[in-house]
């Protein structure tokens, strides 16, 4: 049977939900990135190939046995080099928090060395903290450990701090304390939450810093929690273009993929849904009900109810309403495209291609 549980390959917003993970870290001078698969390797392999990730030099490695989250990172070490020194500080992201913002994580970083920590955490404060990974501190309000909700005793599950699986470890002392954990609780399995307490006894100092807002840190577990973390991706895309001069009537029923590139003084209208490589020019209006895939919109054209895939339509085309325009269409600049009466241009050369 095929699971129906989200996977990092999943799209949000037109881009594998493991690369907006990967964009968090767009703010950090990194030396290495590696992501660790449970299996499908080549898969992942392509796909960031595929998305032209900006972060290199970028490996993939595969945990061929699933043995926790502790025994995922000692497979990640595993792709670490001679050049690589152990004075590095170790970011670990799990793979399924595409909210995390590139702000949040220099700034766990920025307290992590301030700090002089072994180990800093990123915590978050929860009203209902069922499901996470509790926040154990010492009298002194220090961090001595993470305890997983399946081992809490009713004590540790009344707290509502919780961790967020995001840390940065000083990377000298993260080898020594992962070959300490020890597979002895509930799931059978090396818990990477083990390290805080493996840490926190040796006499390491552990820092922590609690999260501002902790939707940032929310975990994609099921179709429902895919789709929550879609809309706050849509939204945060369509403030970015609305802030770069692009006019929406409607924002909420506006649905645009990461990797549209838009012109300032586009103006989209409601229901407007643009995915993949669509590209819009200056003046052009969208919609209503207007759906473009890999399609380009020419300066101060027109789209009304149309739909389009793979589509070129000229500069102060008029097209629609209700026009489907076939892979492959090119409309002509100064096109006039209706359902009934096909394709006329008032200056000779006629577009090219299929309507309706």
């Amino acid at each position: 049977m095929r699971s129906s549980l989200p996977k990092p390959l999943h799209r949000l917003c037109g881009k594998p939900m493991v690369m907006w993970v990967l964009d968090a870290l767009s703010g950090l001078d990194l030396s290495r990135v590696v992501v660790v698969v449970g299996h499908g390797s080549t898969r992942m392999t392509k796909a960031l190939a595929e998305a032209r990730s900006p972060l290199v030099p970028l490996e993939v490695v595969e945990q061929a046995v699933q043995r926790g989250t502790g025994d995922a990172l000692s497979v990640a070490l595993t792709a670490f080099g001679d050049d690589d020194t152990e004075l590095d500080d170790v970011i670990v992201l799990p793979g399924d928090t595409p909210l995390l913002r590139p702000g949040t994580l220099a700034e766990l970083v920025r307290v992590h060395r301030t700090a002089e920590a072994a180990a800093t955490l990123l915590t978050a404060r929860l009203d209902e903290p069922k499901g996470y990974g509790r926040v154990v501190r010492s009298r002194d309000g220090r961090v001595a450990g993470i305890v997983e909700e399946v081992d809490a005793t009713g004590e540790e599950r009344a707290i509502n701090e919780v961790g967020t699986s995001i840390y940065v470890f000083r990377r000298s002392v993260l080898a020594p304390a992962l070959r300490r954990l020890s597979p002895d609780n509930a799931q059978g399995e090396y818990y990477l939450t083990d390290v805080v307490a493996v840490l926190h006894d040796a006499g390491y100092p552990v820092a922590s810093m609690v999260i501002a807002d902790p939707t940032e840190a929310n975990g994609v577990n099921d179709r429902s929690q895919l789709a929550a973390a879609e809309a706050v991706l849509r939204r945060r895309t369509n403030e970015h273009w609305m802030r770069a001069g692009v006019n929406m009537l409607d924002p909420a029923h506006t649905y645009l993929d990461s990797t549209v590139v838009l012109a300032p003084d586009v103006t989209l209208y409601p229901g407007t849904i643009l995915q993949g490589s669509t590209r819009v020019a200056t003046g052009a209006e969208v919609g209503p009900n207007s759906h473009l895939v890999d399609s380009s919109v020419g300066a101060r054209a027109q789209v009304r109810a149309t739909s389009a895939e793979r589509a070129t339509i000229g500069e102060e085309a008029d097209v629609g309403p209700w026009v489907w325009l076939a892979p492959g269409t090119v409309v002509a600049p100064r096109s006039v495209v209706r359902p009934s009466l096909g394709a006329s241009n008032p200056e000779g050369d006629g577009p090219s291609g299929s309507f309706l």
